[in-house]
């Protein structure tokens, strides 16, 4: 471990450890690695009534007597004894952490306390909280891959095919056109010559009830969408659907406005306005 990152690890342990409050330390004799009776005795007391509790860390100290190389190996074999102690007997973290300061550290007057092991521990009650004590999040879940986008023009449908062939043979990333389906000038009302086409939605999603979809409007002829009316419009399919009695966790909308045009705008023609004044379905579940 990186000294940054081991410095990083302690600080939030030891800002953790304030709140729980949960620490013993073993003292040992001058140049010892090993406890001496009295603090064996202690060691095995604190054991006795500390039987369900989790350890966390062990770290080691020294006092400054000796070479620095010597003290790291001491306080490394304090640990490792004090391990071999409770190990099998008192529950330690999987991803236990053993630490030798050596003489590192910022030293007491008397001396007798600097010759410690410290043992870092956290009560039952507070175990649920184990990961919040040490400062460790939890981590992000990992957000499913988009889709590849296939237009509708790639997938080759058979001439005049119905909405539900289409949805039997595309994969999931495929967009589909609604044919049909239009709306009130400026509005996101539904004309009434739609309800075919929407019909039509309903119907293929009861019959593929692992299916999901995402609803995507398009407007046209302005060069904003000033009103977010793509968006209203898509949302406004979403809410029939859900009245038929769609799941609405099933179905997803956005609105694109005019930035996915068919044709560059202004449109020539109002055949390619209504080619960029479309909705369509992106099948994200199938």
């Amino acid at each position: 471990m990186s000294m940054q990152k081991l410095v990083l690890f302690l600080g939030l342990l030891f800002v953790g450890l304030l709140q729980a409050q949960e620490q013993f330390v073993v003292y040992f004799d001058s140049g010892k690695f090993e406890t001496n009776p009295k603090e064996t005795q202690r060691l095995q007391q604190w054991m006795q009534t500390h039987k369900e509790v989790k350890i966390l860390a062990i770290q080691g100290y020294t006092d400054e007597d000796g070479s620095s190389g010597y003290n790291d190996t001491l306080s490394r074999k304090r640990v490792d004894f004090v391990y071999q102690q409770v190990q099998g007997k008192i529950a330690t973290r999987a991803d236990y952490k053993a630490h030798s300061f050596g003489e590192n550290f910022t030293q007491s007057k008397n001396k007798a306390e600097n010759r410690r092991a410290t043992i870092l521990f956290i009560q039952p009650k507070d175990f649920a909280r184990e990961n919040e004590i040490l400062g460790i999040k939890p981590a992000e879940p990992e957000k499913p891959a988009e889709p590849e986008i296939i237009e509708e023009e790639a997938m080759h449908f058979p001439e005049n095919a119905s909405l539900e062939e289409k949805i039997q043979l595309a994969r999931v990333g495929t967009l589909i056109r609604l044919r049909d389906i239009n709306f009130y000038q400026n509005t996101f009302a539904v004309m009434p010559t739609s309800k075919n086409a929407v019909d039509e939605l309903v119907n293929v999603l009861y019959k593929n009830p692992k299916l999901h979809i995402e609803i995507q409007g398009h407007i046209c002829c302005v060069s904003k969408d000033y009103k977010n009316l793509s968006l209203d419009r898509a949302r406004q399919i979403k809410r029939i659907l859900v009245s038929e009695g769609i799941a609405s966790e099933r179905i997803t909308v956005k609105g694109f406005g005019v930035s996915k045009p068919k044709f560059t705008i202004p449109e020539k023609s109002e055949e390619e306005a209504a080619q960029n004044r479309r909705v369509e379905i992106l099948i994200t579940q199938k």
